[in-house]
């Protein structure tokens, strides 16, 4: 995402311009229902699931990457704000900047109503001095049903480590009747993800 200006998108939550130029949008996700995705459960079970051994019928799936961007702080709030996100292609809306415990993420895949819903919520933040990031559960209606971490270090070295993991399993029917190719689509999109914040 890189140095960039922080022009503030009309209704938006954070609105800027990465170093191409490219509009980079977050939009503050409306108070009614982001109470209504507040209020309902997760769509699986333990809530912690990324954290541990995965459960059965759950696959657990991580990548990381050294950016070549160093500038710790900035690509935090970046990251739990919502831009990488909104850098990788989704239509990003949140209920909080920055994200915190019991935040709901709307996530939308593609554009109008053809577009994939993807609703998550909060259900963990790391705040440390040299470690930054956020978990989030699915919730009904994602095609995906578990947890995915989004997890910036900074070494001494002053590198930047991103890694993402995800322990999930297939929640709607279309998801599980594309098997591989679920797989495959999340590798795609993580690498996107990864891809996002690695300006230098």
């Amino acid at each position: 995402m890189g140095a960039v200006s922080t022009q503030a998108a009309a209704g938006g939550v954070g609105g800027q311009l990465d170093q191409h130029n490219v509009p980079v949008s977050v939009s503050r996700l409306d108070e009614a229902e982001a109470a209504a995705l507040r209020a309902v459960p997760f769509s699986y079970a333990p809530v912690g699931v990324v954290a541990g051994a995965p459960p059965r019928g759950f696959r657990r799936f991580e990548r990381s990457t050294v950016l070549g961007r160093r500038d710790f702080a900035v690509t935090a709030q970046a990251l739990l704000g919502g831009r990488m996100h909104s850098a990788a292609g989704l239509t990003v809306q949140l209920s909080d900047d920055p994200l915190q415990v019991g935040s709901v993420v709307l996530l939308r895949l593609g554009w109008g109503v053809l577009s994939l819903r993807i609703p998550c919520r909060v259900v963990d933040v790391i705040d440390e001095p040299h470690r930054k990031g956020f978990s989030y559960g699915t919730l009904p209606g994602h095609p995906e049903a578990g947890e995915e971490r989004f997890l910036l270090e900074q070494r001494r070295d002053g590198r930047l480590i991103l890694t993402i993991t995800a322990c999930s399993r297939p929640a709607t029917t279309t998801a599980r009747l594309a098997g591989p190719l679920g797989r495959v689509a999340q590798s795609l999109i993580t690498r996107r993800y990864l891809r996002a914040m690695d300006y230098g």
